[in-house]
Order: C-alpha cells, then sequence, then structure tokens
C-alpha cells in the first residue's frame, strides 16, 4: 500500500492501482521526439511488441494482489503498513516477486521477464558494487539501495541467482519464436526494461511521496521537482534526462516531452481517510465504505 500522510489525511493507494497508472503512461508513451515502447529499434511486429510491454508495465506490481486485499495494519496508526515497511521484512518483500514474476508467465514470458527485470535491477543494486548506472530505479535517489531495502545479502544474491535462472528460461522460450525472437535482444529489451522503471517512478511520485526531490522534504502527489535519469528516446544508445517541474494544481510540465497527448490527463484512484474522526470502525469495513477518489493530474509540455 503507498501511504502518504497529508494534513489530518491518510491517503492510500494500491499497490495495482499505482502499476496501472504506470501502463497508462506507457501506452502514452512516444511522439515525435520520442519512441514508443516496441519501437526502440526496427523490427517485423512492433505493435504486438508494444502492447506486452505495455502490459508488462502495467501489471508490474501483480504480486501484491493477496497483500492488498487483506493487508497487515500498522500498530502506530491502524492503516495498512505503507510499502517501505513491508520492504524491511526482506522475504515478503522478494515473496511479493515470486508471486507476481510467474502470474501471467505461460501465455506472456515477455511481459514476465520485464516484471523480472524490474525485480532483478532492485536488489541487484545491492549487491554489485558496478551495477549499470542505467538502470539505476528513481527510489534509490531517496538513499542507498542498502536502506530501502535493508536485509542479509546472502538472500539477496540467492534471490537474483533465482530472479536469473526465470529470466534465462523465458528468453529460451521467446528465442524459440521466430516472430519474437528477437524481443530479448539488447537493442528491444534494454530500453523497454528502462521505461518500466521510469514510468514506475513516475506513479510513485504522483501516487505517494516515495519519489521526492533531490533536496528538501518529501511532499508527494505530484509537488515534486526532479529529473528523470537516463531516458531512451529514439533508441537505447540515444537517452536524455526529462525535468519535471509542478506548476500547481497538480500540473506537471516534462521538458523535454515524452508523451503522445498534450496535456495528458491522469488519474490516480486513491481512499483518503480524515484522521479526526474520533470513532473510527475496523479497518477494512472503514476500508468498504470508503468511496475511491479520483485524483486528477496532468503533464504538459508548458
Amino acid at each position: 500500500m503507498l501511504k502518504t500522510l497529508r494534513q489530518d489525511q491518510m491517503w492510500l493507494v494500491t499497490q495495482p492501482d499505482h502499476a496501472q497508472v504506470s501502463g497508462y503512461l506507457a501506452a502514452h508513451w512516444g511522439n515525435d521526439d520520442f519512441a514508443r515502447p516496441g519501437y526502440f529499434a526496427s523490427s517485423p511486429d512492433s505493435e504486438r511488441l508494444r502492447a506486452e510491454t505495455v502490459f508488462g508495465i502495467a501489471e508490474h506490481d501483480n504480486g501484491w494482489w493477496e497483500w492488498d486485499a487483506t493487508p497487515e495494519l500498522a500498530d502506530v496508526d491502524g492503516f495498512p503498513s505503507g510499502l517501505s515497511d513491508v520492504l524491511k521484512n526482506q522475504q515478503e518483500g522478494m515473496n511479493r516477486w515470486r508471486l507476481g514474476v510467474r502470474r501471467f508467465s505461460s501465455n506472456h514470458a515477455y511481459a514476465s521477464l520485464l516484471i523480472s527485470s524490474h525485480a532483478y535491477w532492485l536488489y541487484a543494486a545491492k549487491i554489485q558494487a558496478d551495477t549499470d548506472p542505467v538502470f539505476a530505479h528513481p527510489l534509490f535517489w531517496r538513499g542507498a539501495a542498502d536502506k530501502l531495502l535493508p536485509g542479509n545479502l546472502d538472500e539477496v544474491r540467492a534471490f537474483v541467482a533465482e530472479i536469473k535462472g526465470l529470466q534465462d528460461d523465458w528468453i529460451e522460450e521467446i528465442r524459440k519464436d521466430p516472430a519474437r525472437t528477437y524481443w530479448v535482444d539488447e537493442e528491444h529489451l534494454y530500453p523497454n526494461v528502462r521505461l518500466l522503471q521510469l514510468a514506475d517512478g513516475l506513479s510513485l511520485s504522483l501516487c505517494s511521496a516515495l519519489i521526492p526531490p533531490r533536496t528538501g522534504d518529501a511532499k508527494g502527489l505530484g509537488n515534486d521537482q526532479f529529473d528523470l535519469l537516463e531516458v531512451p528516446r529514439k533508441n537505447w544508445e540515444d537517452r536524455v534526462s526529462i525535468a519535471l517541474k509542478p506548476l500547481g494544481d497538480r500540473r506537471i510540465v516534462c521538458d523535454p516531452y515524452p508523451f503522445d497527448e498534450d496535456p495528458l490527463p491522469i488519474v490516480v484512484r486513491s481512499r483518503i481517510f480524515d484522521l479526526r474522526a474520533e470513532d473510527s470502525p475496523q479497518f477494512q469495513t472503514w476500508w468498504q465504505a470508503q468511496a475511491p477518489q479520483l485524483i486528477r493530474f496532468e503533464y504538459c509540455s508548458t
């Protein structure tokens, strides 16, 4: 659960709802200056690759379905534990990925490969001193990986090796299909993996306070100014930085602008709870009785 305290209110966004925002952003990624997912290199079926990539990005947090249905509640406030609190239990975080990377593998091996790559680079950053910076997740702008994902390094090494084994199997499966074999070439796979990380970071900045500016206090929910780094533009070798600057009224300028609509409307599904309520019911009752609110944002070029 993405959990943001704002004055006397608690804003809660489920991990799957956040991931759907990521998928929406990926579906609208691309214009005259930026390639769409699936189009970072020439191929005979780019639109099919694009569809599989968008699906993987939209479902990258599906491993949290079960947890968000019956979340662990925090003793301090009675609300679900926030993502950063849950991830302090290393095995719990890894188990979410173990569910998520496999769920669609029988019919969507490429989407599973993307989701597993997301998990791989999150944890590999803890054990690889020379981790490629082009796969550094925006989350790590808040601090080093070992602070954000604390835990035993031997468990991390085993988990990364486990993920790598799954990836090898999926790559082999994809390679056997002549229509899809090129999908796992670096020129196709790498920009799509990076796009998942970037769309995830953008969505987190709208859904929570997990992607704050590099200096100053975290505000979240679209109020932070920051840069997206190592953004693939026309192809994997052509990468730029995108500056994001809030204008107020939940309007955010992107420079340069990567989307196919300008402005691009975005809706975040959230439940907002008044912490001043004296007699709150049991959380599950309170959750179901609270109408989801649609929080609207806009990305724009000017």
